[in-house]
């Protein structure tokens, strides 16, 4: 087929802005060069390149993290250049960048989730009443973020306002959780109207981390990722299907991946991503390959689902852009098999 021209989207002007580009760097290896022509596009210099080459650009690869890429913003910008993404669109993307918003969806469909209290920059927060309340130790974070920027733990009632203080440097409204210990998995989700799973992930951090927390994530060793996870089958499956549910609630599209703590028995939704890390080490990929999906074909994958996707809505108002993605579909080679 001819190639079709990606738009690789990396960099952005978040906290997480090297991983974003570590992530586009590997990305950019692993795009089968014989199926795209790949355009790269940095948020923090190149938007309006980005809207120049529009009428060009049949789909585009984001692969930003934190604000300004994964909350929904640059998802309305494609969508105004008509131009189609892998993943969510504006509302999941926000729904999901807010954990008090996500938190707020998941017990609206009966989802289990830390007990919490939300407080804005400003309110008064008494260190006994939350702990009263929560218990100790409490897990303090920033409401929109990720890669657990910002986020720590505090043992005391005494740790908790400069908890507080090192989340509000990161967001106006923080997060206070009761700290639930236990096994941390993560389950993948892939798919628009027919969503399946890969298998789960169980992390590890190392003795260096309390959790899972930047170091952990990003430092090679630092922590161990098991994947299939170690749990029962039934822990397994239901965590599967408590995913799915999750990605349902938040309005994802295309692929999210949901974190939760195993901890005496129950599983707790921590959070959705709707763009998980994507180096070749990352729990997706790691994941994906589980299932029999190189890194490229997980790739391959995304952009169908991305094209597809807007080809039913009829999104794509570009004549010629539209009859490109037409053509290009059935030659798509993407592996057919199903996962519970």
């Amino acid at each position: 087929m001819k190639p079709l021209t990606v738009a690789l989207i990396s960099g952005g002007d978040s906290s997480e802005r090297q991983v974003s580009i570590d992530s586009g760097n590997e990305v950019f290896d692993a795009l089968d060069k014989g199926k795209y022509q790949i355009l790269r596009y940095d948020p923090k210099t190149d938007l309006g390149k980005l809207t120049l080459d529009a009428p060009q650009i049949d789909a585009a690869l984001i692969i930003l993290h934190g604000p300004f890429g994964e909350d929904g913003t640059l998802q309305g910008m494609l969508d105004l250049l008509d131009i189609p993404y892998q993943g969510s669109g504006v509302l999941g993307s926000a729904l999901s960048m807010n954990k008090l918003a996500s938190k707020q969806m998941y017990e609206k469909n009966g989802l289990l989730s830390p007990p919490y209290l939300a407080i804005l920059k400003g309110d008064t927060v008494n260190p006994e009443w939350c702990v009263e309340r929560l218990g100790l130790p409490l897990v303090v974070k920033p409401a929109v973020g990720g890669s657990s920027i910002g986020m720590s733990i505090a043992r005391s009632a005494q740790d908790l306002p400069a908890a507080v203080e090192k989340a509000f440097e990161h967001d106006r409204c923080t997060l206070i959780e009761t700290y639930l210990s236990g096994t941390e998995l993560t389950c993948s989700v892939i798919g628009n109207d027919q969503l399946e799973t890969y298998p789960l992930v169980e992390i590890r951090p190392g003795e260096a981390s309390e959790f899972f927390d930047y170091l952990a994530k990003y430092t090679p060793g630092a922590s161990v990722e098991i994947c299939p996870a170690e749990v029962a089958d039934d822990i397994a499956l239901e965590a599967q299907s408590i995913a799915k549910k999750a990605h349902i609630a938040l309005f994802c599209r295309g692929y999210s991946r949901t974190d939760f703590i195993l901890s005496n028995g129950l599983l707790y939704v921590i959070e959705t991503n709707t763009i998980p890390g994507m180096t070749r080490t990352s729990l997706l990929p790691k994941s994906a390959a589980a299932a029999g999906l190189s890194f490229s074909e997980l790739l391959d994958r995304l952009i169908y689902l991305s094209l597809d996707d807007h080809v039913k809505k009829s999104n794509i108002r570009d004549l010629n852009r539209l009859e490109r993605i037409r053509q290009a579909l059935p030659n798509f080679k993407i592996c057919k098999r199903r996962f519970l």
